[in-house]
């Protein structure tokens, strides 16, 4: 489907979501009832002293209720759609085929308003995935990724994430979206690359867990406990940039996957979709904010209070030492296999276009729904370019696939798995990919403003 023309086919999408489809079942032609129901629902927000956010969420909380399955045990979730929008589930992370997948580029249908679907899922692989809405949202801030359409999705079987006292799972979520002027013509001046004149989006507020730095319950813990921290970055648009002071993080897991060399970092960086599992050593007894490196984002809300058994007092925050995150840290540096093809990938902010508020972006040249196909055969290792013309950081997200980091500009690396990969402004990443699950896989930046707005690609098999 054309993203672009999603509203104006608002009625052949009703019609879609109402047929039933191959893979797909309606609840009432079930023997039996599903494993697990979400309902898609409006809800209100107390996520700050003062502030409410009206919202949709999974089952009227936020995060989504904490899925979890058992590697390759299939599941059946039914999901009702009791919003006013024809909307989906992207079960993001899962090799799922193409009609369960949860996006309408791939083939998977809508879900209508009133209506109810049944997903099947068989999860795999293992590690931290996730669930989220994969509707678009174009200029109307209130759809989609801006809302509160996102949970855990943890996929229990080997290898686990080692030795641990404590699971805490943190979704970072920005509230309150609005158009602010575009920052890129700062950029480019700077860079010497073409100015744009669109409009982005800033925030109000900026939650973990639903709840604004200072509201909710602290994150409670003892001195001397192993706490697994899985974090997640459920942003709309916004990456993040954590720390805790007095304590490190071990990185031992990125987008759900063991990563080759576990790496103790002081700072943290989530673009959107990222995951990051990290074991902390809870050894610096007092009353800490867990938040955003930004004052000015730790003062909308980003953080959360830790606080030792036995202490009290005003949350303490210092300033980490400046640091640049570096996925190779955490990789190794063995030799890859040589790839079948090697796919070239430049993208470029085209500007505004047709009058609309926001850039067009390209691939290539091209902007969805006119980007070429990546044509793949099953069983082949094909590799992708990533090359970032532009001034913006892009979270890249592959569909039904992980892939293996094994470039950044000039470094060579191995190991790191993951289904999402943030390339920098002006920089170069190649990742790998073995094409074994035939079927539609979208490609995309996972900032919703620039999915929306021509920043996707289909890979297809051929055979």
């Amino acid at each position: 489907m054309n993203r672009r023309k999603f509203l104006a086919a608002t009625g052949a999408a009703l019609a879609n979501a109402a047929i039933p489809h191959r893979g797909w079942t309606a609840p009432a032609a079930e023997s039996h009832a599903a494993d697990l129901r979400l309902r898609i629902e409006p809800c209100t927000l107390d996520i700050g002293r003062g502030v409410q956010i009206n919202t949709v969420a999974y089952n009227g909380q936020v995060p989504g209720p904490l899925l979890r399955f058992k590697k390759g045990k299939p599941v059946t979730i039914d999901v009702t759609n009791a919003s006013k929008n024809p909307d989906l589930v992207h079960w993001h992370g899962l090799t799922t085929e193409t009609l369960n997948d949860g996006a309408v580029e791939e083939g998977s249908p809508l879900i209508a308003p009133g209506a109810t679907l049944r997903y099947h899922l068989t999860p795999n692989p293992s590690g931290t995935r996730w669930y989220h809405t994969h509707a678009m949202a174009m200029g109307d801030l209130s759809l989609a990724a801006y809302t509160g359409q996102f949970g855990f999705l943890l996929v229990d079987g080997a290898p686990d994430p080692g030795r641990h006292d404590k699971e805490i799972n943190l979704a970072i979520h920005h509230w309150g979206p609005h158009f602010v002027p575009m920052v890129e013509t700062m950029r480019a001046e700077s860079q010497n690359m073409p100015q744009t004149t669109g409009s982005d989006v800033g925030y109000d507020h900026a939650t973990i867990n639903a709840h604004m730095l200072g509201a909710g319950e602290p994150i409670r813990v003892k001195q001397g406990e192993r706490v697994l921290f899985r974090l997640l970055n459920a942003s709309a648009t916004e990456n993040a940039v954590l720390a805790l002071p007095g304590h490190t993080f071990k990185v031992v897991a990125m987008d759900g996957n063991p990563v080759p060399t576990p790496y103790t970092v002081e700072v943290l960086s989530l673009a959107v979709a990222e995951r990051v599992d990290v074991i902390v050593e809870m050894n610096s007894p007092g009353v800490w904010i867990l938040g955003s490196t930004l004052k000015e984002s730790r003062d909308i809300g980003l953080g959360v209070v830790v606080e030792y058994a036995g202490k009290s007092g005003e949350p303490v925050w210092r300033d980490p030492q400046p640091t640049e995150w570096d996925y190779t840290r955490f990789a190794a540096t063995d030799a890859v296999a040589e790839p079948e093809e090697t796919f070239t990938l430049t993208f470029r902010d085209a500007g505004t276009l047709n009058g609309s508020k926001f850039d067009t972006w390209t691939i290539n040249g091209d902007a969805w729904p006119n980007v070429k196909p990546l044509m793949v055969k099953h069983g082949k290792r094909y590799r992708m370019l990533f090359r970032n013309a532009s001034g913006d950081q892009h979270p890249i997200h592959l569909h039904r696939h992980s892939f293996e980091v094994t470039r950044i500009d000039d470094q060579h690396l191995s190991g790191l798995i993951k289904d999402t990969v943030n390339v920098m402004p002006l920089q170069t990443v190649a990742v790998d990919f073995l094409a074994d699950n035939p079927g539609d896989a979208l490609l995309h930046c996972h900032q919703q403003l620039h999915m929306d707005y021509g920043f996707m690609q289909i890979i297809k098999y051929t055979d």
